[in-house]
């Protein structure tokens, strides 16, 4: 299924949001898969930050935000944030981008630790993202023991073989599959695209989503811990890739992902926070690196670990 669309264009003034705003270290610290860059430089660049690359995306419908697909271009210049679009893109952008949090405030309430400071100097103006949890779901099943780089990839391809085509001004993009898109899958078929041994876990979830078995957005209204272990019933999900769905998607930003990276940063720099299972040392993390703000913290300290690599 295709459709046509016309872009318009418009800004949002750096001024009008609350705190600094980097849109290049947002989107490229692996929190979030859904963008493209038009120059096809994508995740190459490591640790990066300050760019103006123009960044693509089509925002599949969400729930109290949008009725249909919106495609968007956005980069950064000194002074804006300037967009082309299909539909009117500021609640979207405000949503997905995290553009109404007062990240001078949050600064404030992180914990001062050095390895912290250096983190949120060395990329100030990183946002977490908040993509639609289908999306986000999909995307950290398949992040297992990957590159970003390859993670992208494997959504473009999902995108590019099962979701809908959206033509814009004459170039064309692709949505990301709904569930019911992606049920229609083979493992086989999802094997072609690369994704290994993590094709039959999409699949699974796939089908779990699309006959109503269970939904990533139905965590949202649980505690953060019942949360989590709602959405390990979906295959190929452990704590940790619940963890980036609730941080990243559901907007619980005391989930701290235990990472390789986030693993390395307890042994060096916060041993006492070292437990004997995920759910203890998942607790004891959370405290020291701010509470309620603690996945703020983490993804600044997973950023600049990488960047240090």
């Amino acid at each position: 299924m295709s459709k046509a669309v016309s872009l318009e264009s418009g800004s949002i003034p750096l001024r009008e949001i609350p705190g600094p705003f980097d849109l290049q270290a947002t989107i490229e610290s692996g929190q979030t898969y859904l963008w493209n860059r038009r120059d096809n430089n994508m995740f190459a660049g490591g640790a990066v930050h300050g760019g103006s690359a123009w960044y693509q995306t089509v925002v599949p419908p969400i729930d109290g935000v949008s009725t249909d697909s919106v495609v968007i271009e956005l980069r950064q210049t000194d002074t804006e944030l300037e967009w082309h679009a299909s539909d009117d893109p500021i609640p979207l952008l405000t949503r997905l981008l995290r553009l109404d949090d007062d990240l001078t405030d949050i600064y404030a309430k992180l914990p001062s630790d050095s390895l912290i400071t250096n983190a949120t100097d060395a990329f100030e103006g990183m946002r977490l993202v908040r993509d639609p949890p289908f999306v986000s779901l999909i995307s950290f099943i398949c992040s297992a023991q990957m590159r970003v780089s390859r993670i992208h990839q494997m959504q473009k391809r999902l995108a590019e073989t099962y979701g809908q085509t959206v033509t814009a001004d004459g170039e064309q993009f692709h949505v990301f599959p709904t569930s019911l898109e992606l049920s229609t899958a083979t493992e086989e078929s999802l094997r072609d695209l690369k994704l290994g041994y993590r094709a039959p876990y999409v699949l699974d979830t796939a089908e779990m989503v699309a006959c109503d078995e269970a939904h990533p957005e139905h965590a949202a209204t649980r505690p953060y811990e019942q949360a989590r272990s709602y959405l390990t019933q979906f295959t190929g999900v452990g704590n940790k890739v619940a963890d980036c769905v609730l941080l990243f998607s559901l907007g619980y930003l005391e989930a701290v992902p235990l990472d390789t990276w986030i693993q390395s940063a307890i042994e060096e720099h916060y041993p006492n926070c070292t437990g004997g299972t995920y759910a203890e040392t998942s607790k004891a993390i959370r405290r020291q690196l701010g509470g309620d703000l603690a996945g703020y913290a983490q993804t600044y300290v997973f950023y600049y670990l990488r960047s240090r690599d």
